[in-house]
């Protein structure tokens, strides 16, 4: 999954660097870089999300049912 972020990141820093300023630079990078990719990586990261929480909260259930159920006194 972190092939295609990691290649567009390779890319547009060469797009970067080949702009005439340091300012267009920094927004070519922010906007054509930075910000296209938190987003790829927050929609294609929330089926991973999703399942974590559900296992976690199985996990949390499975823990509630092997409590002792008996009483202390």
């Amino acid at each position: 999954m972190y092939l295609i972020p990691i290649a567009w990141l390779y890319v547009v820093i060469l797009v970067a660097a080949a702009e005439d300023t340091i300012v267009a630079a920094v927004l070519t990078f922010v906007f054509w870089g930075l910000a296209p990719l938190a987003l790829f990586l927050w929609l294609f990261g929330t089926p991973a999300r999703r399942r974590r929480r559900l296992e976690q909260e199985r996990e949390a259930l499975e823990r509630n049912d092997r409590a002792e159920t008996d009483a202390d006194q």
